[in-house]
């Protein structure tokens, strides 16, 4: 699948201490990703369909909790996509790889700001 990309964008981001106490009244969050793809357009006549791939997330760490929603619009050149369930697991993850890359890179940079200590590097597994 050849795409173009267009800049991430960052909707929202958000760094949390934990609060065991309010947890243990509220319940403990868990963490979570979703990707998700809205058509913006298809164009028939060239055969491209632009998409935004979004992704929301929640990282649930001994310390804090990151959350937020980064996005992305992607032209999809010689295919026209009806539904995103057209995407296979390969293109769903080629798809979100540069969003999660900004969740990565944001995460480190506050992390080593917020701890005053070397960033914290998460890891995702497919």
């Amino acid at each position: 699948m050849e795409v173009l990309r267009e800049q991430e964008f960052v909707n929202q981001y958000h760094y949390n201490a934990r609060n065991l106490e309010w947890e243990k009244e509220n319940g403990t969050p868990e963490t979570n990703f979703e990707v998700t793809f809205q058509l913006s357009n298809k164009d028939t006549v060239n055969k491209v369909t632009s998409i935004v791939a979004v992704l929301q997330f929640i990282v649930v760490r001994d310390e804090f909790v990151i959350s937020g929603v980064v996005s992305q619009l992607v032209h999809v050149q010689d295919r026209l996509i009806n539904e995103p369930s057209e995407f296979s697991q390969e293109e769903i993850e080629n798809l979100a790889a540069p969003l999660l890359q900004i969740v990565k890179r944001l995460t480190f940079e506050v992390t080593e700001i917020a701890l005053d200590r070397p960033g914290i590097t998460l890891e995702f597994n497919s």
